[in-house]
């Protein structure tokens, strides 16, 4: 019988293995294989350099901030396996985790599966996807190779017109692509982005294929929808800003998920990151839809640690 499980290994979860650890919990961390495509350690290993988190002041590689985490939950006292939970059964105590014919028998556990960007599947993206193609703006968007270029965001909600703003900071043009001839963005949303005369709106336009050099991205390849006219945009950056899916496929019938499969969690004074299923806690992005930063998912990691904590203190 396991103490405390944890589901998964982003910063919410390897911060809560952690805590947990200093706990002495004795804390069973799944890391999961390609869980969403994604390799373990969560979205960071899919980007290059991190220049938001705290305490590295020249910036980190992605994958090296995820594997210093990783060896940080070691050190402190985490065992870390290297599976997929395919279901859980949360219909009483112990609670239940599966990993192929393996069953585990736990107090309590930690979900920390994260949220998997949405991509388009065009040409080039995969080849180019940590070459400046990217579905991070507020992440990325301040490195140098953006600087004073012109760079293109995919979307048409208030994410894509955030993302379209934020570099507005950084870029000589930023190029809006959507579909129709209208944004789904909020109206105040819609009309900073008029003002901004560093938007330009391309309307009735889909990307087709990512262009590059082998090395990096140097356009993208559009068509307008009413005319089927094609052209390239050149560009030296490429932001997706067409949503993200919850990794709860697992969940269903399990736990309280809201309409897009987000894990619903208490937000009262004293309770955070607890989910309406006694003794199972959510963090990081799989209850998160707003802020979805490496350092909101470590707050939230490191408060289901303690929420933990505090249960086991009380169901001894």
């Amino acid at each position: 019988m396991e103490n405390i499980v944890i589901i998964w290994s982003g910063p919410a979860g390897h911060t809560a293995a952690i805590y947990a650890a200093r706990a002495n919990l004795k804390p069973l961390m799944f890391e999961w294989f390609m869980a969403g495509g994604i390799a373990a350690g969560g979205q960071l290993t899919t980007t290059t350099k991190v220049e938001n988190f705290p305490g590295f002041p020249n910036g980190i590689d992605g994958i090296e901030l995820m594997m210093n985490m990783r060896q940080q939950a070691i050190n402190t006292g985490t065992r870390i396996e290297t599976k997929t939970i395919d279901k859980v059964d949360f219909s009483g105590q112990p609670l239940k985790v599966f990993s192929g014919d393996e069953i585990i028998e736990t107090k309590s556990i930690i979900i920390a599966t994260g949220a998997t960007a949405k991509r388009l599947g065009i040409p080039g993206e995969k080849e180019y996807r940590q070459k400046w193609i990217s579905a991070c703006a507020v992440c990325e968007g301040g490195l140098p190779i953006f600087r004073n270029k012109i760079i293109v965001v995919i979307g048409w909600g208030d994410v894509a017109v955030e993302e379209a703003l934020h570099m507005t900071h950084f870029a000589s043009k930023v190029i809006m692509l959507v579909r129709r001839d209208v944004l789904r963005a909020s109206e105040v949303m819609q009309q900073r982005a008029k003002a901004n005369e560093k938007i330009e709106f391309r309307r009735f336009t889909e990307a087709v294929e990512a262009i590059g050099d082998g090395s990096f991205l140097t356009g993208l390849k559009v068509i307008n929808n009413h005319t089927q006219e094609e052209s390239l945009i050149e560009c030296s950056g490429l932001f997706f800003a067409i949503g993200h899916n919850p990794n709860t496929e697992f969940l269903w019938w399990q736990i309280l998920l809201d309409k897009e499969g987000y894990i619903i969690t208490k937000t009262n004074a004293l309770v955070h990151t607890a989910t309406n299923v006694a003794g199972v806690f959510a963090a990081g992005d799989v209850a998160d839809k707003k802020y979805r930063q490496a350092i909101t998912s470590a707050a939230t990691g490191c408060m289901s640690a303690l929420e933990v904590e505090k249960y086991l203190q009380e169901h001894k």
